[in-house]
């Protein structure tokens, strides 16, 4: 029989922000023994968060949700389970949780508990009753900033989270996923990979070679190169640049999705910069360059890469529809592309997903 969690008003905690903004709220999930910092950020999808809580490029972070109800569908089964479909990794990554509205009561055929006993399970807080609306508002105004979860103000302290995130999500030791038959192997760079990333390109029939963040993947036999998503500034992963400008000198075909589109960026000698309050949605409309095309794609990420820093042999692929930033770059002789948004999608649209074939096709 699932427990159901009872919000109990009888204990308050409060949200700080560096600002000295104050939101007091009642706590769900993990009990919050000691005060929790981080940097607090927002997303404004209306569903998908077991997937989004999963995603490492969460890590360390206090997420903010702008939808007003959240975990009344509560969250599948599964979350153990290697490249499980439900969620993107085996672990929560966030430092802390926010909502206006906690449900109390799920109703979903694909539940097994409540939202509040994963959190609870894997150690995070989470405080509701709070006005996010408010909240969003300070944030989008002023930027993101680091905020505290406490049980008392005066406890309240501040941090930006780890200084270098990545090297906590990837992946300890190089990870094989064969593919019966499969003649064609792809070399991913696990700077906090999502599931379905994985997924996606077992699903096309070639197999994968996972590797950590600071390895050299142009030291094995690989037909190409994935450079992935995670957590952080793309500043901090050197070896990981210095791996990608090796990739790009063999002219190897080469994909970069989220952190892997600014580390491409960087290795090519273009320059990133932080965004002032990121792209975490399910609903970012990304314009293919030169074209009146516009794709709905699902984004988590607070910095970008500055397009006009690129060198002459680069050139913008996609812009974000709503600010002007860039959204993708490619090689215009090699075959060598990445994007700032997800195609991979989960949660979200999977419009983009045929880009998981332009970069299969270039293998062959």
């Amino acid at each position: 029989m699932t427990r159901v969690f009872v919000p109990s008003k009888r204990q308050s905690i409060s949200l700080i922000l560096e600002d000295g903004s104050a939101f007091g709220g009642f706590p769900f999930g993990a009990a919050l023994s000691a005060p929790v910092s981080g940097e607090v950020v927002f997303n404004t999808g209306m569903v998908g968060y077991p997937e989004s809580f999963t995603d490492p490029s969460y890590r360390g972070q206090i997420l903010a949700l702008t939808y007003p109800l959240i975990g009344n569908y509560g969250v599948p089964d599964g979350f153990e389970k290697e490249l499980t479909s439900n969620y993107e990794s085996s672990r929560v990554h966030l430092k802390g949780l926010v909502v206006s509205e906690y449900s109390q009561y799920h109703h979903h055929w694909s539940a097994s508990r409540g939202l509040s006993d994963l959190l609870e399970s894997e150690g995070v807080a989470g405080i509701y009753g709070i006005d996010t609306r408010s909240l969003v508002k300070i944030l989008r105004e002023k930027g993101t900033m680091a905020g505290c979860l406490t049980q008392l103000e005066s406890d309240a302290q501040f941090s930006h989270g780890p200084v270098h995130p990545v090297s906590e999500v990837s992946v300890a030791k190089p990870v094989e996923y064969p593919v019966l038959g499969s003649k064609l192997r792809v070399g991913l760079v696990d700077c906090g990979c999502k599931n379905t990333i994985i997924r996606s390109l077992l699903a096309r029939g070639v197999s994968v070679m996972r590797v950590p963040w600071n390895f050299d993947i142009t030291s094995l036999d690989v037909d190409g190169v994935l450079f992935s998503n995670g957590p952080g500034d793309p500043l901090t992963c050197e070896a990981t640049i210095n791996t990608a400008k090796r990739v790009l000198k063999k002219g190897l075909p080469t994909f970069g999705i989220c952190l892997g589109n600014q580390i491409l960026a960087l290795a090519a000698g273009a320059k990133t910069y932080k965004l002032k309050f990121g792209h975490r949605s399910q609903n970012q409309p990304c314009q293919l360059k030169g074209t009146m095309r516009c794709f709905i794609t699902s984004q988590n990420h607070g910095y970008a890469v500055d397009e006009f820093t690129l060198p002459d042999e680069w050139e913008v692929w996609f812009t974000n529809a709503n600010d002007g930033t860039n959204e993708g770059i490619r090689h215009s002789k090699k075959p060598i592309m990445s994007v700032q948004f997800h195609p991979e999608a989960m949660p979200g649209p999977v419009d983009t997903g045929f880009l998981f074939d332009e970069f299969i096709s270039m293998l062959r």
